[in-house]
């Protein structure tokens, strides 16, 4: 089996996300691909995100009728910073035997894989699906770790510009599903700027 695993905040999830998950999907033959929103990111200390519940819903709903895609809320129900080996360690000892497990990962994100909590732990756990960004320069992968590009659909959107669009009254319709962008509204997201 394999298994794509796509961790981050999700704050909020948006089309690039779903773009690249399809991606993955469709480039590494993944059996499955599981979102794993994080409780709260080691990478973005001074974030305070939408409420876990609300990310989890937003994921929820923009997954609906996803047959080969779902949510895992497991770094939520721990608490804490969401590390990346835990989480991995707690997958492979739920997985078939042979199963591989496939992280995704922001092209932004590879340089620092060796500082990343128990590295060399996780470089044997995991094989690493880097994910382009828009204008970015590829980077090699540290010496230990298996990383894959994809070669996908590159989308310049983040959940911070979205953020950002929200409280400057842009629309995000385009952006993110239509279901996100009902939550965004209806809970009044991010319309202070320390969301």
């Amino acid at each position: 089996m394999r298994l794509g695993l796509f961790g981050g905040s999700f704050d909020p999830v948006h089309c690039g996300h779903l773009l690249v998950a399809r991606a993955a999907l469709e480039e590494l033959r993944l059996d499955r691909l599981v979102f794993l929103p994080a409780a709260r990111s080691p990478f973005k200390p001074d974030q305070s995100p939408a409420s876990a519940a609300v990310r989890v819903r937003m994921l929820r709903l923009a997954l609906a009728g996803e047959t080969r895609m779902e949510v895992d809320d497991r770094e939520i129900r721990r608490g804490g910073v969401s590390y990346t080996v835990d989480t991995v360690r707690e997958l492979a000892a739920e997985v078939a035997s042979g199963t591989t497990l496939h992280w995704l990962i922001g092209e932004d994100h590879v340089a620092t894989l060796p500082a990343w909590r128990e590295a060399a732990a996780l470089a044997r756990l995991v094989d690493f699906v880097v994910i382009p960004r828009p204008g970015g320069t590829p980077s090699e992968p540290p010496p230990g770790f298996r990383c894959t590009a994809l070669r996908g659909w590159p989308l310049g959107v983040s959940s911070s510009e979205i953020r950002d669009r929200v409280r400057r009254g842009d629309p995000i319709h385009h952006l993110v599903p239509p279901a996100v962008a009902e939550v965004v509204s209806g809970e009044g997201l991010y319309r202070d700027p320390v969301s």
